[in-house]
């Protein structure tokens, strides 16, 4: 993170000084990417990341790095003036806006806007070489995309929208709007919490709807104990900072969710079977397969 994009976190998420979480040490949180390493050669399959509304792309951190081991093109898209602030390459960091009144939004329009932003940054990878000096690693006819909350949104509208798209997650999102059948027909993967994404209760009506209407290979899986930010690194980063999380630890949320969507991919993209994704695992005792 910039120290602009740092300071709109903590804005936007009115985190008080008393938290002893600044701009400098929350933009100073180290990971385990590097910049400059050399890359294995020959192509590999693209994944795009689309964060939680209001969320800044680098909540998908340790998510994208481990794709990225696994020998996956990663790109996280920040939506600019959806979020706490994206740094671009002019140095200013818009803020939201559209986060104030966010009942006065159409859900379903954002999705379909989040869906271009998709669709454009595809097109700059893959259309020659001038967005990114190693594009010529992506192979266009593998691209996958994953989002958390309404990032798992965008990933369906994106799908319908755009047919290059072969592969799709929602990590405990909701869908606006619920795909008809016939407008996915390719592999999707649903994750989300256990309380809230079972079938028949809370949002799991809603995911009964899509499941009923994706027509390719798909799985609905649900995570016990886990709560919405399971599927990304602000769990991790909460209980650094010293605030509750859910009973499920932040850590094995976050182990869970890389080996669930890697393992996905791995399958869709590049045509690895996975025996992860045939049935409950004795060493994920955590997730249950739906339906």
């Amino acid at each position: 993170m910039t120290l602009a994009e740092a300071s709109g976190v903590i804005q936007h998420a009115k985190i008080p000084a008393s938290s002893g979480v600044t701009p400098q040490n929350l933009s100073s949180v180290t990971t385990h990417a590097f910049e400059g390493a050399r890359p294995q050669r020959g192509k590999h399959p693209l994944v795009v990341l689309s964060p939680a509304s209001e969320d800044p792309r680098m909540t998908l951190t340790s998510l994208a790095t481990d794709l990225a081991s696994h020998g996956y093109v990663v790109a996280l898209v920040g939506h600019t003036y959806e979020d706490s602030g994206e740094t671009l390459a002019n140095g200013q960091t818009p803020p939201c806006a559209i986060c104030d009144h966010p009942e006065t939004l159409d859900f379903a329009s954002v999705a379909a806007s989040r869906a271009l932003d998709v669709s454009f940054v595809v097109d700059q990878l893959t259309h020659g070489t001038t967005a990114w000096r190693l594009a010529h690693l992506i192979d266009k006819h593998e691209i996958g995309m994953a989002g958390h909350s309404f990032g798992g949104a965008a990933a369906a509208a994106t799908m319908i929208a755009d047919p290059r798209v072969r592969a799709g997650v929602d990590m405990d999102g909701t869908f606006h709007p619920v795909p008809m059948p016939g407008q996915i027909d390719r592999p999707f993967l649903m994750l989300g919490r256990a309380d809230g994404h079972t079938p028949g209760s809370g949002d799991g009506i809603v995911w009964g709807r899509t499941w009923a209407a994706l027509g390719g290979y798909k799985k609905w899986l649900t995570v016990a104990g886990a709560d919405h930010f399971s599927f990304s690194d602000l769990d991790v980063l909460q209980e650094q900072a010293g605030s509750p999380t859910a009973p499920l630890s932040p850590e094995r949320g976050v182990g869970i969710t890389r080996e669930y969507v890697t393992a996905f991919f791995d399958q869709t993209l590049k045509g690895i079977h996975s025996p992860l994704l045939d049935g409950p695992s004795p060493n994920n005792p955590e997730v249950a397969f739906q339906s």
